[in-house]
């Protein structure tokens, strides 16, 4: 999306400054010299309107190039600099996030970045543990959205369901548990959510009754580990690597609408701010 905009507000752009610089003064010259056998009186403002009238006619792409250029413009600002739009796919960010849901993405909240390259222009700040952080990952072109966990230089380690970040156990509070089929299930799977609490930034994950083994990374220079609130059923650096500083999109800071999947009308029920 960002390329596709940045290709149509240059190319909207460039023929809006050609016809300025280039096809309006052949226009003008040429409407000019069509009426310079008239002069003086009715004949000369008759001239006149024919000259007004040849240069205000333009070519229809002009005239589109014209009227979409600024709109464009300012839609590729906004989103490239303040903040975008983005619906949640996936399940990997249950219950925090629910498939449907729209959230808006802080674009300046890790730095100013330019469009379609990435390259911070202005330091603002870096991702902090327990942000929920929009990029995207090494192995896909698309956004991903996962929360962060580990910093560069950290050293995290998953074994039986928790998190250790630099050798400090995460704090977790059972809250309660559930049965639900999936789909590569026969039956149903005992899911049993808690209160995750690391760097005083609680949220509620869901951990699943199958076995994994234990695991331990350190997050290399101008990366991050980042991992779904929804343990079971995400694809988060325990599979594909760390998060690149280059790649951050921008922060997840508010849900402001949801649309169930199908023709169901969008709600603002689970609207509200992301820690």
């Amino acid at each position: 999306m960002p390329l596709v905009l940045s290709w149509a507000v240059l190319i909207t752009g460039l023929v809006w400054l050609l016809d300025i610089v280039l096809l309006k003064p052949r226009r003008l010259a040429a409407a000019r010299n069509a009426a310079a056998p008239a002069s003086g009186g009715k004949a000369g403002n008759t001239a006149h309107a024919a000259t007004d009238d040849a240069v205000d006619k333009e070519p229809l792409l002009v005239e589109y190039a014209r009227s979409f250029f600024p709109v464009l413009l300012l839609v590729l600002i906004l989103r490239s600099f303040l903040g975008e739009p983005y619906q949640i796919p996936s399940e990997s960010m249950v219950p925090t996030l629910e498939v449907g849901d729209f959230v808006l993405v802080n674009k300046y909240a890790y730095g100013i970045r330019l469009p379609v390259f990435g390259t911070k222009i202005v330091d603002i700040g870096e991702p902090q543990r327990g942000d929920v952080m929009v990029f995207i990952p090494p192995h896909d072109p698309r956004y991903f959205i996962k929360r962060v966990i580990g910093l560069p230089g950290d050293v995290i380690r998953y074994e039986n369901k928790a998190l250790y970040i630099n050798g400090e156990r995460a704090r977790y509070e059972f809250v309660r548990e559930f049965e639900e089929r999936l789909p590569y299930s026969t039956g149903f799977v005992p899911i049993r959510e808690y209160v995750e609490d690391f760097s005083d930034r609680p949220h509620t994950i869901y951990r699943y009754a199958f076995s994994e083994e234990p695991r331990e990374w350190t997050v290399p220079a101008d990366s991050y580990f980042v991992m779904g609130d929804n343990r079971g059923r995400s694809e988060d650096s325990r599979v594909w690597g760390y998060a690149s500083q280059k790649n951050i999109v921008g922060k997840a800071v508010a849900i402001w609408l949801h649309k169930e999947p199908g023709l169901k009308l969008p709600t603002f029920s689970r609207n509200r701010w992301l820690d």
